[in-house]
């Protein structure tokens, strides 16, 4: 994890004018490493969903620097900022976003479709997809016919089939209960290590948070801690202790 993926530095976040002025982020500096798997949280209001939105280049900083491998993101145009999306980011939301009269196969395919590629690699690289996520033999089946769990599942499987460098996920589990939640989770956290995917991940629930290597708090528009996570959900703790301690 010695690679600097993502760095901002002071980057700042200016929404309407006058007396209807916002000041969602003031001064961010981040860095994120290929490989990490990071928490961001904070309450309502406090800057973190801005800051994913330009980490993920769906919105502009206002001032300040976003470099993406060395790149200047913050200078891109909207084209380039599509084209940036497209081959190197994936995206999870908390809502799934799947079309509804549409199968998992079609859902997943859809990055790929939009970049251009033919039908028999979108076919291949989903099928691929739906495989890596526990749903090889559910191609066919719409939303309807899947559970909450399943949703999310395609989802995320729509979110890995053009193999991106990071996967930025929204409050992934924030329509799941409890069991389909960790079982989300679990996935994040294969797809991290075995995969070696970027997972920047927004939520508001310690216990899922407890999954990711890094947390960064955000609160009032700014950065209030930036902590390592030792040891994350499914690791084991005594592995790391010395011997004598066991």
């Amino acid at each position: 994890m010695s690679d600097l993926l993502i760095q901002l530095r002071g980057v700042t976040k200016l929404y309407g004018s006058g007396q209807a002025e916002l000041l969602a982020l003031k001064g961010i500096d981040l860095d994120i490493r290929a490989g990490e798997f990071v928490a961001i949280m904070g309450p309502s209001g406090s800057g973190k969903s801005t800051a994913m939105n330009i980490l993920g280049c769906l919105d502009t900083p206002s001032a300040g620097q976003y470099l993406f491998k060395g790149a200047h993101v913050e200078v891109l145009s909207r084209d380039q900022r599509a084209r940036l999306r497209r081959r190197f980011l994936g995206f999870v939301f908390q809502g799934f976003n799947l079309l509804a009269r549409t199968s998992a196969q079609e859902n997943v395919e859809l990055p790929l479709l939009y970049r251009g590629d033919s039908a028999g690699v979108r076919r291949a690289a989903a099928a691929k997809a739906l495989q890596a996520v526990g749903l090889g033999g559910w191609e066919h089946h719409t939303p309807a016919e899947l559970s909450g769990g399943q949703q999310q599942r395609v989802a995320i499987a729509r979110a890995i089939v053009t193999a991106p460098a990071v996967v930025l996920a929204d409050e992934p589990t924030g329509n799941l209960d409890t069991q389909r939640s960790h079982e989300i989770m679990g996935l994040l956290m294969a797809l991290n290590q075995e995969q070696g995917i970027t997972v920047l991940m927004v939520t508001h629930e310690p216990d899922m948070a407890a999954y990711a290597r890094r947390m960064v708090h955000f609160v009032d528009g700014r950065i209030a801690s930036d902590v390592p996570n030792l040891y994350p959900t499914n690791s084991a703790p005594d592995a790391a202790l010395p011997a004598e301690i066991l």
